[in-house]
């Protein structure tokens, strides 16, 4: 049996990535020759064309597309293999791509990523921020930051850290609406809603063996929670909302918390990678940088709940 075209697949990877011969030869650090001459050397040994090309475009055929994903595990398996021999004996560097939820990521991975790249300056990092929820393997995403139930899959997981979230509102809205002192008198106000795909996601309480099921209806719907904010400052409804969103506004008294003795589904940080359990020593080192991290400042953020909730 041949051995794989590593070379081969290495560079069918890096032309279908960067769109062209130019972009991957440049990629790889060899000669827009090469490039071609591995590409052709590869399709000629699978009997199949890989590469559409024209003398101003390059495309994935759709054989090659049906390939391109484990192609791009192979690349990924063998790098992180000779990253992995290297060890220590090399400073680390190279890209990483890390995926996060947009408003966690803008208020929360700043410190512990600019912390990463002080000790490890030769190493790149493209964060992707969208409350979407991403597809790592297809999108060549070394890391996930996910706030959700986690569904089966393939993925790798780790839990970091319970993520706080309370239900808020303004002081002044309370004095004019009175407070809710049970989740069903909500039925009865304007609720601010907040969710990644689904529009009318109930919100379950529970206490002491006690549950209660709420559907909100109100004047406005997100999928990001820092809108809700602003609006739940000036009155306009009630919101649940993460802590890590209201933050600011709950430590300036612009908003308060309600309903403390009630609790909502406990939420979790996961970082996800994909299925391979041999990854770059730089994807390592940032996966661990990061669990440790942001477990601290997720527990903070946890404690800093339970006292708002008396508990």
């Amino acid at each position: 049996m041949a051995l794989p075209d590593y070379e081969g697949w290495a560079c069918f990877v890096a032309v279908a990535d960067g769109g062209s011969f130019t972009a991957a030869a440049a990629s790889l650090g060899l000669s827009k020759a090469s490039v071609s001459k591995a590409v052709t050397r590869l399709e000629a040994s699978l009997g199949i064309t890989l590469l559409h090309r024209s003398s101003r475009v390059v495309a994935v055929s759709t054989a090659g597309a049906g390939l391109l994903d484990e192609a791009r595990a192979m690349v990924a398996a063998a790098t992180a293999a000779t990253e992995a021999a290297r060890g220590d004996r090399v400073d680390l560097a190279g890209p990483i791509r890390l995926a996060a939820p947009m408003s966690f990521g803008i208020k929360v991975l700043g410190p512990p990523l600019a912390a990463f790249l002080e000790q490890h300056p030769a190493v790149e990092i493209e964060v992707l921020l969208s409350d979407a929820r991403n597809d790592p393997v297809a999108e060549g995403i070394d890391l996930t930051l996910r706030i959700s139930p986690l569904a089966d899959s393939s993925l790798l997981a780790r839990t970091i850290a319970p993520v706080a979230a309370s239900v808020i509102a303004s002081p002044a809205y309370l004095d004019k609406h009175g407070t809710p002192k049970h989740p069903l008198e909500l039925a009865g106000h304007r609720l601010i809603g907040y969710g990644h795909r689904q529009r009318a996601m109930p919100l379950h309480f529970h206490r002491k063996g006690e549950e209660a099921t709420v559907l909100p209806t109100g004047p406005l719907f997100a999928n990001n929670g820092d809108i809700a904010v602003p609006l739940v400052v000036a009155g306009v409804g009630i919101a649940s909302l993460p802590d890590f969103i209201a933050a600011e506004a709950l430590a300036s008294g612009a908003v308060v918390p309600i309903l403390t003795d009630w609790s909502l589904p406990q939420s979790y940080l996961h970082l996800l990678s994909p299925p391979s359990r041999l990854r770059p020593a730089r994807v390592r080192a940032l996966s661990d940088h990061l669990v440790d991290a942001l477990k601290i400042s997720c527990t903070g953020a946890h404690d800093h709940y339970l006292a708002l909730h008396g508990r």
